[in-house]
């Protein structure tokens, strides 16, 4: 018992003491927390492994011109170092750069594998400042420590159903089958058709309906390109898989029933047994991964996959509109000075960048970025109103193909060459193992500046490609921007 009580007290000291180190280290204003924020397909994995490669390589191969620290030589490099937690896994960057490398597929370099669970990473920038008062403080040398959490993009858009009630997230869930889903939940209306509010459980049946529906949110991710599907934890489980509390669906049709009606509903009728779990899962699940994480940051970039929106046809581009305007709402965002930054955490710094900006010719990134903002109208409205400094990027954080031009009589025309992602690439079937890649010189079409109209979506004159990865092993990756995207995160701690 005694040496149970010492170790216990051994780690509480140890707690205590990382967190009065942080506590300094954020007094000093050399301590950041920065959610790297992206919904599914936006790049976010790729993303981290070429920003932890940027600031490792600085003066040693990586080009970050936009970086004012690293173009003054005053950038030194940058270390990973022991997490704060280690109850969370590390973030696999390792096997990131094993994918990129090429080391163990028949393809060659491959994409990272996505983020399935929450990882932590904790790096340490060594730069020399330029402000005196830093100087004499850490003699000539100084560093800013970055904390960086990678999580699943499916589970961003639970977040919004902290404010929601079952009836009002069945009512949601009800209006978007209307908006181009119903082709991927045939078999899910089919399974709950003639269920009412008052229906008796059966445990097993729920959990084969609650199956039938994430397997509807899987096909309209996958096969339909849309991308506010809830609950995220549905499509990407981690520890919750086949536990109870996912084992709930909408319930269509609510909207006959007066509150008081479902109120009065027994205890073991299938609405409150579906409002319960449901009730549970925002609870349990949704606000401790909110209040553990979220609730911490100081900065935020949020990537967004415009051009895959734009794939995938007028419903999933609409369906991508909406979840980023739910998502803007479910973060604090403003400004802070220094004394504030040691007793409450708002994001104080924001950018939005739109990704895979080498899968289009280099004169279209312009309209990439105002496209962009338009359709981010209007929660960047209110971000602007409460003075929140943000900055929109058109990047790639890993550039996987080269401009090119093409003379066509006697007319230059701008094209892309790179290398066409196979077809069966990433799958398990050892038939398809060893398929080639078919190197292309394409023009991928114009992206439009404003939001598409009908006329947009019938002349269908655009066909962004994927391209696979460029082969990296042993340096920093080449990019679009991402240097520039550094220096408004971090630029104003590296002086």
């Amino acid at each position: 018992m005694f040496n149970t009580m010492t170790r216990n007290a051994r780690q509480l000291a140890r707690d205590v003491g990382r967190e009065a180190h942080d506590l300094l280290e954020r007094g000093l204003d050399r301590q950041l927390r920065l959610a790297v924020t992206g919904l599914s397909g936006a790049g976010k994995t790729a993303f981290l492994v070429s920003l932890i490669e940027q600031l490792r390589h600085a003066g040693l191969g990586a080009r970050l011109e936009l970086l004012p620290a690293a173009r003054d030589g005053r950038l030194l490099g940058a270390e990973r170092v022991s997490q704060p937690d280690l109850s969370i896994p590390r973030f696999p960057l390792e096997a990131g750069l094993r994918s990129l490398s090429g080391q163990h597929s028949p393809h060659g370099p491959e994409w990272p594998t996505p983020t399935r669970s929450i990882s932590e990473l904790r790096l340490k920038i060594g730069f020399r400042p330029t402000s005196r008062a830093a100087r004499m403080l850490d003699s000539q040398r100084a560093t800013l420590t970055l904390d960086l959490i990678d999580y699943p993009g499916e589970w961003l858009l639970d977040l919004p159903m902290l404010e929601q009630d079952f009836s009002g997230w069945s009512s949601e869930c009800e209006t978007q089958l209307a908006d181009g889903r119903g082709d991927w939940a045939h078999d899910w209306m089919a399974a709950i058709e003639g269920l009412t509010p008052d229906s008796e459980v059966d445990e097993d049946r729920l959990a084969e309906i609650a199956s039938l529906y994430t397997d509807y949110l899987h096909a309209a991710r996958r096969k339909g390109g849309f991308v506010d599907l809830t609950p995220g934890r549905f499509l990407l489980p981690g520890e919750l898989d086949e536990a109870p509390v996912l084992q709930f669906f909408p319930l269509p049709g609510l909207g006959d029933w007066t509150p008081d009606a479902l109120a009065a509903l027994p205890e073991a009728s299938l609405y409150r047994t579906l409002a319960r779990r449901f009730d549970h899962y925002r609870r349990r699940v949704v606000r401790p991964f909110y209040h553990d994480h979220f609730r911490r940051f100081d900065r935020q970039i949020v990537l967004i996959d415009v051009l895959g929106a734009l794939n995938a046809g007028p419903a999933p581009f609409r369906d991508l509109s909406r979840a980023l305007d739910k998502l803007f709402d479910s973060f604090a965002y403003g400004r802070r000075h220094l004394l504030a930054r040691l007793m409450d955490r708002r994001i104080d710094r924001l950018a939005i960048a739109a990704t895979k900006a080498d899968h289009v010719t280099p004169e279209q990134h312009g309209a990439m970025r105002d496209l962009l903002e338009q359709l981010l109208a209007d929660p960047l409205k209110r971000l602007r109103y409460r003075d929140v400094p943000l900055k929109a990027f058109t990047i790639a954080a890993i550039r996987a193909s080269e401009a090119r031009e093409v003379v066509e009589n006697g007319q230059r025309h701008p094209a892309l060459a790179g290398q066409l992602l196979g077809e069966h690439e990433g799958a398990s079937n050892s038939d398809t193992q060893g398929a080639g890649r078919e190197s292309v010189l394409l023009f991928p079409g114009e992206v439009p500046s404003r939001l598409p109209d009908p006329n947009f979506w019938a002349e269908s004159r655009f066909d962004f490609p994927h391209f696979a990865p460029p082969k990296i092993d042993g340096n920093a990756p080449p990019h679009i921007r991402m240097d520039a995207v550094l220096d408004w995160l971090l630029g104003d701690h590296l002086k």
